[in-house]
C-alpha cells in the first residue's frame, strides 16, 4: 500500500511540531507538502531524514510559496516546473516506485478581487491553471499512471464551501475558477480520489480561515486541498481521509492534510 499525504504546513519551519505529529498518526509513505516558506538551504532536511523520509524533493523560497516531496522510498526521476515566466517554487514533479509520475501543485490563491483586470493576482491565477492545462493535455495524455496533489485553491463544488450562494463571487469559488479546475482535471483525466470515497453530496472541507474566533463551531470551510489520480489507479484506491482535528492543533496551519491510500 502507498499512503500519499498533501499538506499546505504554511511554513514548514514554524510548524515542525505538526508534521511530527501527523507522522506519528498517519505513517504517510509520501508527504507532499505546499507554502513551505523558506529556501532549500533552510529546509529542515534532519528532521525529515531522522522520520524515515530521505529522500526529498525541496523547491523553496524565502518567505513564499514552495512545495517539497517527501518520501521514504527513492524516487526514479525529480524535477520542478515553472509557469507563468517565474521561478516562484509551485509545481514538483517525482516518479514513485511502480512507474507513478507524482504531481505536487500550488495553484495561486488569486488575491481578493476575481477581476483579472483589476486584480494582478487573479489574472495570475487563471494564467498559471491555463498553462499547466495546457501542458498535461499535450505533454501527459498517454494513459501513465499519475498522481495530482496539492492546495489548488480552487472549491469546485457546492458542497466543498460553507456557502454556496455567498461564495459565488468570492475567490476560490468563482464560475471562471470552477471551470478552469474542471479543465485541468480533464487535461489530465484525473479522478478526484477523495470524492471516490466522500458523496459529492455531503460537505467536506480541507481550510478554515484564521479569522473565525472558533473555527470549528462556525464551520465556515473550503476544500482547497485536492488529490487526484488517473483512471488506471482508480480500481486500487482503498481509503481516503481528511484530517480535520490537526486544524485544531497548536500553531495550525489554516489547511489540514489530505490522505489517500493506493493499493491494500
Amino acid at each position: 500500500m502507498l499512503r500519499v499525504v498533501s499538506w499546505n504546513i504554511n511554513s514548514i519551519r514554524l510548524r515542525v511540531d505538526n508534521v511530527r505529529q501527523l507522522v506519528a498518526e498517519w505513517s504517510p509513505d509520501v508527504l507532499c507538502l505546499q507554502e513551505t516558506k523558506t529556501p532549500d538551504e533552510r529546509f529542515p532536511r534532519d528532521m525529515f531524514e531522522a522520520l524515515g523520509y530521505r529522500h526529498m524533493l525541496v523547491h523553496g523560497m524565502k518567505g513564499y510559496n514552495g512545495v517539497a516531496i517527501l518520501s521514504r522510498t527513492p524516487f526514479a526521476s525529480a524535477g520542478t516546473r515553472a509557469w507563468c515566466n517565474r521561478t516562484d517554487c509551485r509545481h514538483a514533479v517525482a516518479e514513485l516506485p511502480g512507474g507513478i509520475e507524482l504531481h505536487n501543485i500550488y495553484v495561486p490563491a488569486g488575491g481578493d478581487v476575481p477581476d483579472p483586470e483589476a486584480n494582478p493576482k487573479f489574472a495570475h491565477k487563471l494564467q498559471f491553471l491555463d498553462e499547466i492545462t495546457t501542458w498535461f493535455r499535450e505533454e501527459r495524455q498517454n494513459g501513465s499512471a499519475m498522481v495530482a496533489v496539492g492546495d489548488l485553491n480552487i472549491a469546485p463544488l457546492e458542497t466543498d464551501v460553507w456557502s454556496h450562494k455567498q461564495l459565488l463571487s468570492v475567490v476560490s469559488h468563482t464560475p471562471v475558477e470552477v471551470e478552469r479546475l474542471g479543465r485541468l482535471q480533464q487535461a489530465g483525466a484525473f479522478v478526484d480520489a477523495v470524492r471516490h470515497f466522500v458523496p459529492p453530496q455531503e460537505r467536506l472541507y480541507t481550510w478554515w480561515s484564521y479569522r473565525a474566533r472558533d473555527w470549528s463551531a462556525s464551520n465556515r470551510g473550503r476544500r482547497l486541498d485536492h488529490i487526484w489520480v488517473s483512471p488506471t489507479l482508480v480500481a486500487a484506491l482503498s481509503e481516503a481521509r481528511v484530517h480535520r482535528d490537526s486544524r485544531g492543533w497548536s500553531k495550525a496551519s489554516d489547511h489540514v492534510p489530505v490522505m489517500v491510500a493506493i493499493g491494500s
